[in-house]
């Protein structure tokens, strides 16, 4: 594998809360223009493991490199400056503001005057026709002017990849887009990362292991805070590690 190749790379990730080690010794590389899932049982580590590359959670040790840069240390928004943009399981939206209103918010950093919501009419005006392809993009087109709070569940994760993407991100972390979609959605949703994913990269947790095996081009399974395989959805399906993790927690492959 090509090291140009190679856009998030950590090594020897390691995060202990008083005695108890969360994660132990990740290793993690992710290929430029893929999608690459984390998954695991419960208490496997995978979102110690998110919070950790994006620098929510400061690794004890280990270091991280994005696109070829040691980041480790790196506060959260220096990190998205860098190109590199989460998105939250609980969704991050402003719930009184329209899906129109938030996007633009989000796109606020592109006139360097982020969340000065006192900006005149006139200078937010500029960021309507984006924020309107990217409501449009995301399928929100109809639910512009809709209060955020009024949208349906699994149109709320619609708008956070959308206020994600106002970030304009070489690479997105998907924290568990599918959490409590119904299979509507989930389809809707999936289709949408796929669509994201073609010009840049995916990195998401993910327990929807139909979702998994159906979306992404690498998978690493965690449990108890280790890698215990990664490969193609074909390869770890299949491996009996990762089988015994998964019976052991009576959890089926993927879900947990």
């Amino acid at each position: 594998m090509a090291e140009q190749d190679i856009i998030l790379e950590a090594e020897g990730l390691t995060k202990e809360f008083a005695g108890f080690v969360a994660v132990r010794n990740v290793a993690l590389r992710v290929r430029r223009h893929t999608i690459h899932a984390l998954i695991g049982p419960n208490g496997a580590g995978k979102t110690t493991c998110f919070n950790l590359l994006t620098h929510f959670l400061t690794p004890t040790r280990g270091r991280i490199h994005f696109n070829g840069r040691d980041i480790t240390g790196s506060s959260p928004a220096a990190i998205a400056r860098m190109g590199m943009a989460r998105s939250f399981q609980i969704s991050a939206v402003f719930p009184h503001l329209t899906v129109r209103e938030n996007v633009r918010v989000a796109l606020q950093r592109e006139l360097r005057n982020s969340f000065q919501f006192w900006r005149s009419e006139s200078v937010l005006g500029q960021l309507d026709a984006r924020a309107m392809e990217l409501v449009t993009a995301v399928g929100l087109a109809p639910f512009a002017e809709l209060p955020a709070v009024e949208l349906p569940y699994g149109r709320k994760r619609a708008l956070e990849i959308a206020t994600t993407l106002a970030l304009d991100p070489e690479m997105m972390l998907l924290d568990e887009p599918m959490a409590g979609l119904g299979q509507e959605d989930i389809k809707r949703i999936a289709a949408l990362i796929r669509s994201v994913a073609k010009d840049r990269t995916v990195l998401m947790v993910e327990h929807n292991m139909s979702v998994v095996a159906d979306l992404s081009d690498t998978i690493t399974v965690l449990a108890r805070g280790e890698v215990l395989a990664e490969g193609p959805y074909q390869t770890v399906s299949q491996n009996p590690a990762v089988v015994e993790a998964y019976v052991g927690t009576g959890q089926e492959a993927g879900h947990g």
